[in-house]
Protein backbone atom coordinates (compact mmCIF):
# COMPACT_ATOMS: atom_id res chain seq x y z
CA UNK A 1 0.00 0.00 0.00
CA UNK A 2 0.81 3.45 -0.26
CA UNK A 3 1.74 5.86 3.15
CA UNK A 4 3.23 8.75 4.37
CA UNK A 5 6.26 7.94 6.02
CA UNK A 6 8.50 10.62 8.29
CA UNK A 7 11.72 10.09 6.87
CA UNK A 8 13.61 11.34 10.07
CA UNK A 9 12.35 14.33 12.66
CA UNK A 10 12.15 17.29 11.14
CA UNK A 11 10.13 19.59 9.35
CA UNK A 12 7.22 19.24 6.91
CA UNK A 13 9.56 18.08 3.76
CA UNK A 14 10.56 14.76 6.08
CA UNK A 15 7.04 13.36 4.73
CA UNK A 16 7.32 11.03 2.08
CA UNK A 17 4.79 8.98 0.18
CA UNK A 18 6.03 5.54 0.29
CA UNK A 19 5.13 1.55 -0.64
CA UNK A 20 5.43 -0.55 2.65
CA UNK A 21 3.46 -4.13 3.05
CA UNK A 22 0.07 -4.00 3.69
CA UNK A 23 -1.41 -4.14 7.41
CA UNK A 24 -2.85 -7.52 8.59
CA UNK A 25 -5.92 -7.54 11.07
CA UNK A 26 -4.95 -9.34 14.04
CA UNK A 27 -8.16 -11.38 16.12
CA UNK A 28 -10.44 -8.20 16.97
CA UNK A 29 -9.21 -5.98 14.32
CA UNK A 30 -11.43 -5.02 11.38
CA UNK A 31 -8.64 -4.28 8.06
CA UNK A 32 -10.12 -0.21 6.62
CA UNK A 33 -9.44 0.81 2.97
CA UNK A 34 -9.10 4.70 3.93
CA UNK A 35 -10.57 6.89 1.88
CA UNK A 36 -9.65 9.97 4.18
CA UNK A 37 -7.47 11.08 7.27
CA UNK A 38 -7.80 13.83 9.18
CA UNK A 39 -4.72 16.02 10.01
CA UNK A 40 -4.03 16.76 13.71
CA UNK A 41 -1.18 18.71 15.70
CA UNK A 42 -0.30 14.96 17.24
CA UNK A 43 0.88 14.81 13.94
CA UNK A 44 3.17 17.32 13.79
CA UNK A 45 4.51 16.62 16.92
CA UNK A 46 5.38 13.06 16.10
CA UNK A 47 6.86 14.51 12.41
CA UNK A 48 9.22 16.61 14.65
CA UNK A 49 10.17 13.62 17.23
CA UNK A 50 8.37 15.14 20.22
CA UNK A 51 5.65 12.56 20.32
CA UNK A 52 6.42 9.12 19.32
CA UNK A 53 3.57 6.81 18.19
CA UNK A 54 2.38 4.58 21.38
CA UNK A 55 3.13 0.60 21.46
CA UNK A 56 1.44 -1.40 18.66
CA UNK A 57 1.36 1.79 16.46
CA UNK A 58 3.17 2.53 13.50
CA UNK A 59 6.28 4.47 14.44
CA UNK A 60 7.08 5.93 11.14
CA UNK A 61 3.52 6.65 9.84
CA UNK A 62 1.38 9.35 11.31
CA UNK A 63 -2.11 9.81 11.26
CA UNK A 64 -4.77 9.65 14.21
CA UNK A 65 -8.17 9.17 12.35
CA UNK A 66 -9.58 7.67 9.56
CA UNK A 67 -13.21 7.19 7.29
CA UNK A 68 -13.08 4.41 4.79
CA UNK A 69 -14.86 0.89 4.15
CA UNK A 70 -13.64 -2.16 6.02
CA UNK A 71 -11.96 -4.99 3.84
CA UNK A 72 -11.35 -7.56 6.61
CA UNK A 73 -11.51 -9.29 9.70
CA UNK A 74 -8.95 -10.15 11.94
CA UNK A 75 -8.84 -14.47 12.30
CA UNK A 76 -11.94 -16.08 14.32
CA UNK A 77 -10.42 -16.15 17.93
CA UNK A 78 -14.07 -16.69 19.68
CA UNK A 79 -14.13 -13.11 20.95
CA UNK A 80 -17.70 -11.51 21.53
CA UNK A 81 -16.63 -8.49 20.02
CA UNK A 82 -15.61 -10.21 16.73
CA UNK A 83 -19.43 -11.05 16.34
CA UNK A 84 -19.99 -7.75 17.05
CA UNK A 85 -17.67 -6.76 13.99
CA UNK A 86 -19.32 -8.84 11.67
CA UNK A 87 -22.71 -7.75 12.29
CA UNK A 88 -22.21 -4.28 12.66
CA UNK A 89 -19.49 -3.87 10.29
CA UNK A 90 -19.68 -6.38 7.65
CA UNK A 91 -17.09 -6.29 4.53
CA UNK A 92 -17.70 -3.26 2.50
CA UNK A 93 -19.55 -1.11 5.65
CA UNK A 94 -18.13 2.46 6.05
CA UNK A 95 -16.49 2.78 9.10
CA UNK A 96 -14.39 5.93 10.58
CA UNK A 97 -12.73 5.47 13.56
CA UNK A 98 -9.80 6.76 16.01
CA UNK A 99 -5.88 4.72 16.24
CA UNK A 100 -2.83 5.46 17.56
CA UNK A 101 -1.03 5.96 14.26
CA UNK A 102 -0.89 4.85 10.79
CA UNK A 103 -3.82 6.57 9.36
CA UNK A 104 -2.10 8.35 6.78
CA UNK A 105 -2.06 5.27 4.58
CA UNK A 106 -4.48 3.48 1.95
CA UNK A 107 -4.56 0.69 5.17
CA UNK A 108 -5.18 1.02 8.31
CA UNK A 109 -5.82 -1.77 11.33
CA UNK A 110 -8.35 -0.57 13.92
CA UNK A 111 -9.70 -2.59 16.68
CA UNK A 112 -13.29 -3.28 16.55
CA UNK A 113 -14.96 -2.12 19.46
CA UNK A 114 -13.24 1.48 17.88
CA UNK A 115 -15.13 1.51 14.77
CA UNK A 116 -18.22 4.15 14.09
CA UNK A 117 -20.76 4.04 11.61
CA UNK A 118 -20.48 7.70 9.47
CA UNK A 119 -23.48 9.71 9.69
CA UNK A 120 -25.56 9.41 6.70
CA UNK A 121 -25.58 12.49 4.61
CA UNK A 122 -22.40 13.14 4.91
CA UNK A 123 -19.23 12.13 2.51
CA UNK A 124 -17.09 9.68 3.21
CA UNK A 125 -14.57 12.64 3.63
CA UNK A 126 -16.62 14.56 5.53
CA UNK A 127 -16.71 11.76 8.15
CA UNK A 128 -12.64 11.71 8.48
CA UNK A 129 -13.06 15.00 10.02
CA UNK A 130 -14.78 13.52 12.67
CA UNK A 131 -13.10 10.81 15.09
CA UNK A 132 -10.58 12.54 16.70
CA UNK A 133 -12.17 16.06 17.84
CA UNK A 134 -15.20 15.00 18.03
CA UNK A 135 -13.92 12.02 20.58
CA UNK A 136 -11.67 14.41 22.16
CA UNK A 137 -13.72 17.33 22.55
CA UNK A 138 -16.71 14.47 24.15
CA UNK A 139 -13.73 13.26 26.64
CA UNK A 140 -12.91 16.34 27.92
CA UNK A 141 -16.16 18.14 28.57
CA UNK A 142 -18.39 15.50 29.75
CA UNK A 143 -15.93 12.87 30.85
CA UNK A 144 -12.89 14.89 32.28
CA UNK A 145 -14.88 18.08 32.58
CA UNK A 146 -18.30 16.95 34.07
CA UNK A 147 -19.92 19.41 32.07
CA UNK A 148 -23.71 19.92 33.26
CA UNK A 149 -26.92 21.35 31.54
CA UNK A 150 -26.62 24.84 32.43
CA UNK A 151 -22.99 25.37 32.88
CA UNK A 152 -21.14 27.57 31.36
CA UNK A 153 -17.40 26.75 29.61
CA UNK A 154 -14.66 28.50 28.12
CA UNK A 155 -13.33 27.07 25.52
CA UNK A 156 -9.60 28.08 23.80
CA UNK A 157 -9.03 28.17 19.96
CA UNK A 158 -12.34 27.51 19.30
CA UNK A 159 -11.60 27.87 15.58
CA UNK A 160 -9.18 24.64 15.50
CA UNK A 161 -10.58 21.11 15.06
CA UNK A 162 -11.14 20.21 18.77
CA UNK A 163 -12.15 23.97 19.51
CA UNK A 164 -14.67 24.15 16.72
CA UNK A 165 -16.14 20.40 18.10
CA UNK A 166 -16.08 21.68 21.74
CA UNK A 167 -18.46 24.73 20.52
CA UNK A 168 -21.01 22.51 19.35
CA UNK A 169 -20.85 19.26 21.53
CA UNK A 170 -21.03 21.95 24.45
CA UNK A 171 -24.65 23.09 22.71
CA UNK A 172 -25.99 19.52 22.53
CA UNK A 173 -25.15 18.78 26.37
CA UNK A 174 -27.33 21.69 27.26
CA UNK A 175 -24.24 24.66 28.64
CA UNK A 176 -26.11 27.50 29.81
CA UNK A 177 -23.45 29.65 27.78
CA UNK A 178 -20.44 29.04 25.97
CA UNK A 179 -17.50 31.71 25.24
CA UNK A 180 -14.66 30.72 23.34
CA UNK A 181 -11.39 32.19 22.40
CA UNK A 182 -9.43 33.09 18.69
CA UNK A 183 -8.23 35.11 17.02
CA UNK A 184 -10.55 38.08 15.76
CA UNK A 185 -10.92 36.36 12.14
CA UNK A 186 -11.47 32.83 13.39
CA UNK A 187 -14.15 34.35 15.56
CA UNK A 188 -15.58 36.19 12.50
CA UNK A 189 -15.67 32.31 10.82
CA UNK A 190 -17.36 30.59 13.43
CA UNK A 191 -19.94 33.59 13.74
CA UNK A 192 -20.24 32.92 9.84
CA UNK A 193 -21.01 29.06 10.14
CA UNK A 194 -23.66 29.38 12.65
CA UNK A 195 -21.29 27.69 15.56
CA UNK A 196 -22.78 28.10 18.92
CA UNK A 197 -21.08 30.70 20.28
CA UNK A 198 -22.13 33.53 23.43
CA UNK A 199 -19.22 34.93 23.79
CA UNK A 200 -16.08 35.75 21.51
CA UNK A 201 -12.80 36.35 22.94
CA UNK A 202 -9.72 37.81 20.71
CA UNK A 203 -6.87 36.21 22.75
CA UNK A 204 -4.53 38.75 20.87
CA UNK A 205 -6.92 41.55 22.37
CA UNK A 206 -6.13 41.96 26.34
CA UNK A 207 -6.69 39.18 29.19
CA UNK A 208 -9.45 36.79 28.57
CA UNK A 209 -10.14 36.07 32.38
CA UNK A 210 -11.15 39.97 32.33
CA UNK A 211 -13.83 39.55 29.84
CA UNK A 212 -15.16 36.44 31.44
CA UNK A 213 -15.47 38.16 34.61
CA UNK A 214 -17.38 40.92 33.39
CA UNK A 215 -19.41 38.00 30.78
CA UNK A 216 -20.28 36.24 34.25
CA UNK A 217 -20.80 39.29 36.36
CA UNK A 218 -18.25 38.20 38.50
CA UNK A 219 -18.84 33.91 39.31
CA UNK A 220 -16.88 32.71 36.30
CA UNK A 221 -17.74 29.12 34.14
CA UNK A 222 -17.56 26.12 35.18
CA UNK A 223 -15.48 24.54 32.56
CA UNK A 224 -12.46 25.52 31.17
CA UNK A 225 -11.04 23.35 27.74
CA UNK A 226 -7.77 24.00 27.46
CA UNK A 227 -5.38 23.51 24.19
CA UNK A 228 -2.75 26.15 24.83
CA UNK A 229 -0.97 25.42 28.58
CA UNK A 230 1.67 27.24 30.59
CA UNK A 231 0.82 30.54 28.99
CA UNK A 232 -3.25 30.27 30.01
CA UNK A 233 -2.72 28.92 33.50
CA UNK A 234 -3.26 32.30 35.62
CA UNK A 235 -5.98 33.81 33.33
CA UNK A 236 -7.49 29.95 33.26
CA UNK A 237 -7.81 29.64 37.11
CA UNK A 238 -9.08 33.56 37.54
CA UNK A 239 -11.99 32.32 34.63
CA UNK A 240 -13.10 29.62 37.23
CA UNK A 241 -16.00 29.61 39.25
CA UNK A 242 -16.01 27.74 42.78
CA UNK A 243 -15.87 24.26 41.85
CA UNK A 244 -15.04 25.13 38.32
CA UNK A 245 -12.94 21.98 36.25
CA UNK A 246 -10.55 23.32 34.00
CA UNK A 247 -9.16 20.83 31.66
CA UNK A 248 -6.08 20.27 30.06
CA UNK A 249 -6.05 18.95 26.31
CA UNK A 250 -2.82 20.49 24.41
CA UNK A 251 0.30 22.38 25.73
CA UNK A 252 0.74 24.43 22.04
CA UNK A 253 1.98 27.13 24.49
CA UNK A 254 4.06 25.91 27.16
CA UNK A 255 4.11 23.28 29.55
CA UNK A 256 5.72 24.56 32.12
CA UNK A 257 3.96 26.89 34.80
CA UNK A 258 4.21 28.76 38.23
CA UNK A 259 1.30 27.71 40.26
CA UNK A 260 -0.27 30.11 42.83
CA UNK A 261 -2.19 27.40 45.01
CA UNK A 262 -4.19 29.15 46.85
CA UNK A 263 -6.46 30.47 44.30
CA UNK A 264 -6.94 26.70 43.48
CA UNK A 265 -8.06 26.01 47.33
CA UNK A 266 -10.15 29.11 47.50
CA UNK A 267 -12.08 27.88 44.76
CA UNK A 268 -12.09 24.04 45.30
CA UNK A 269 -11.25 23.75 41.55
CA UNK A 270 -10.45 20.84 39.76
CA UNK A 271 -7.22 20.25 37.78
CA UNK A 272 -6.96 17.67 34.67
CA UNK A 273 -4.87 17.12 32.49
CA UNK A 274 -6.27 14.37 29.63
CA UNK A 275 -4.84 12.62 26.25
CA UNK A 276 -6.15 9.98 24.08
CA UNK A 277 -3.60 8.69 21.72
CA UNK A 278 -1.85 6.44 24.29
CA UNK A 279 -4.91 5.56 26.34
CA UNK A 280 -5.80 1.81 27.16
CA UNK A 281 -8.24 0.45 24.20
CA UNK A 282 -10.78 0.18 27.12
CA UNK A 283 -10.60 3.77 27.66
CA UNK A 284 -10.64 4.67 23.95
CA UNK A 285 -13.91 1.95 23.81
CA UNK A 286 -15.88 3.93 26.93
CA UNK A 287 -15.10 6.90 25.15
CA UNK A 288 -16.56 5.70 21.70
CA UNK A 289 -19.76 4.72 23.49
CA UNK A 290 -20.44 8.10 25.17
CA UNK A 291 -19.77 9.54 21.79
CA UNK A 292 -22.04 7.64 19.68
CA UNK A 293 -24.79 7.08 22.07
CA UNK A 294 -25.07 11.05 23.53
CA UNK A 295 -23.68 12.74 20.28
CA UNK A 296 -23.82 10.81 16.96
CA UNK A 297 -27.01 10.90 16.65
CA UNK A 298 -26.79 14.50 16.16
CA UNK A 299 -25.63 14.56 13.19
CA UNK A 300 -28.01 13.15 10.81
CA UNK A 301 -31.27 15.47 10.49
CA UNK A 302 -34.41 14.71 9.38
CA UNK A 303 -35.56 15.82 6.21
CA UNK A 304 -35.60 19.69 5.53
CA UNK A 305 -33.97 20.45 9.05
CA UNK A 306 -30.33 20.93 9.80
CA UNK A 307 -27.94 18.31 11.53
CA UNK A 308 -27.40 20.08 15.44
CA UNK A 309 -23.82 18.35 14.79
CA UNK A 310 -21.27 19.26 11.38
CA UNK A 311 -17.74 18.20 10.95
CA UNK A 312 -15.70 21.68 9.93
CA UNK A 313 -13.76 21.35 6.74
CA UNK A 314 -11.32 23.43 6.25
CA UNK A 315 -9.38 22.06 3.19
CA UNK A 316 -9.09 18.74 1.24
CA UNK A 317 -5.41 17.71 0.10
CA UNK A 318 -4.06 14.66 -1.61
CA UNK A 319 -2.42 11.99 0.44
CA UNK A 320 0.91 12.67 -1.44
CA UNK A 321 0.82 16.48 -0.51
CA UNK A 322 0.61 15.67 3.19
CA UNK A 323 3.71 17.74 3.91
CA UNK A 324 1.28 20.85 1.89
CA UNK A 325 -1.46 20.33 5.04
CA UNK A 326 1.34 20.18 7.87
CA UNK A 327 2.54 23.25 6.99
CA UNK A 328 -1.03 24.99 6.37
CA UNK A 329 -1.62 23.49 10.26
CA UNK A 330 1.49 25.24 11.13
CA UNK A 331 0.36 28.44 10.34
CA UNK A 332 -2.25 28.62 11.63
CA UNK A 333 -4.10 29.58 8.81
CA UNK A 334 -6.80 26.54 8.77
CA UNK A 335 -10.29 27.10 10.31
CA UNK A 336 -11.52 23.83 11.61
CA UNK A 337 -10.05 20.62 9.72
CA UNK A 338 -7.71 19.69 7.24
CA UNK A 339 -8.05 15.86 5.79
CA UNK A 340 -6.07 14.04 3.43
CA UNK A 341 -7.86 12.01 0.51
CA UNK A 342 -6.31 9.16 -0.05
CA UNK A 343 -8.03 8.94 -3.38
CA UNK A 344 -7.18 12.20 -5.11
Amino acid sequence: MKAIRIREPGGPDVLELVEVPDPVAAPGEALVRVRAAGVNRADLLQRAGHYPAPPGSPADIPGLEFAGEVVAHGPDAGRPDEAFARESFPLGAPAMGIVGGGGYAELVTVPVEHLMTPPGGLSIVEAGAIPEVFLTACDALCTRGRLERGDRVLIHSAGGGVGSAALQLAAVAGAGGIAGTASSGKLDLIRERGLPLDLGVDYRAGDFAEVVEEWTGGRGVDVVLDTVGGPYWTSNVRSLAVLGRLVIVGVMGGSIVEVDLRELMKKRASVVGTVLRARPIEDKTAVRTLFTERFLPAFEAPEGQVATLTPILDTVISLEDAADAHRLMGENRSFGKIVLNTEV
